[in-house]
């Protein structure tokens, strides 16, 4: 599994430790039941943690307690028959073209950073990468001349994405006119990316990034790198893109996650009745 989900998983055994603890009970796997279980998920939703998390960690000892079965340290698996909380398919925030276009040209291009902020941005939505995949983007998976590049994504799948024109050029001005002055730390010669501090952004810093471009256009959506994701895989869709496609450059592994994309809005829908239908 990829690194963030083992992370993921060991924080959720460590909350579940800390409920035993809370309620005075060891952490003796042999001895924990379905009831122990149900008691930790109430708490975890006393303590006001979200349906989304709690389903999370849920899979986290659902997997935990699978691997003790495995393994012959426990008999019988306890979460067997527990169920996943019901989560409400909310859409995600999405931004039209226009947003896009004031959070790139809220960019201070006359600052080394502001030439890499814009290509991140434009390789963000021209790409739709998962922001892991973008801090992790290495020169020897650029193939700038044939205009792709190869990403590693969760659980370290590969795939080819085509990189458009735009994504293309700022990527050019970033590595020609920026890069190249950076004094690199060992290690991180090969990554796209990078701080002043010659290492590899990390995820936070994107965050940050996002956050204060978008705040700088004037937007006021929950905005963040995920965002520009969620924007390019609408945007596809509603252009009449083929949703396999989108599946395959979006990196998932069912197109169940896809189709969460195919929300489309109402005045869009309203143009293909008017355009389409025999009785507009």
């Amino acid at each position: 599994m990829a690194a963030n989900t083992i992370s993921a998983y060991l924080n959720d055994i460590s909350k579940f430790a800390q409920y035993l603890d809370f309620a005075g009970k060891k952490f003796e796997v042999e001895k924990i039941d379905l009831e122990d279980i149900k008691k930790f998920i109430t708490w975890i939703n006393e303590l006001g943690m979200q349906v989304s998390s709690q389903s999370r960690v849920i899979s986290g000892l659902k997997s935990f307690f699978g691997f003790l079965l495995i393994e012959d340290v426990i008999t019988t698996d306890p979460t067997l028959l527990l169920e996943m909380p019901r989560i409400s398919k909310l859409l995600p925030d999405t931004l039209n073209i226009e947003e896009i276009n004031s959070i790139v040209e809220a960019v201070d291009a006359s600052k080394p950073e502001g030439i890499r902020n814009k290509a991140i941005i434009e390789v963000l939505y021209g790409c739709g990468l998962r922001v892991s995949e973008l801090i992790n983007l290495k020169i020897s998976n650029l193939f700038i001349q044939e205009e792709y590049l190869k990403v590693i994504g969760k659980g370290n799948k590969e795939r080819i994405m085509p990189v458009g024109s735009v994504a293309l050029k700022f990527i050019r001005i970033y590595l020609e006119e920026v890069r190249v002055h950076i004094d690199i730390k060992n290690g991180f010669e090969d990554y796209v990316f990078l701080s002043r501090l010659g290492s590899a952004l990390s995820r936070v810093a994107v965050f940050n990034i996002v956050k204060d471009l978008a705040a700088r256009a004037g937007i006021n959506k929950s905005i963040s790198p995920h965002t520009f994701r969620h924007s390019f895989a609408t945007h596809l869709i509603e252009g009449g893109a083929d949703l396999r496609a989108v599946q395959e450059m979006l990196g998932h592994s069912s197109i169940t996650t896809t189709e969460i994309y195919t929300h489309i809005n109402r005045d869009y829908l309203k143009s293909i009745i008017t355009d389409f239908h025999s009785r507009s």
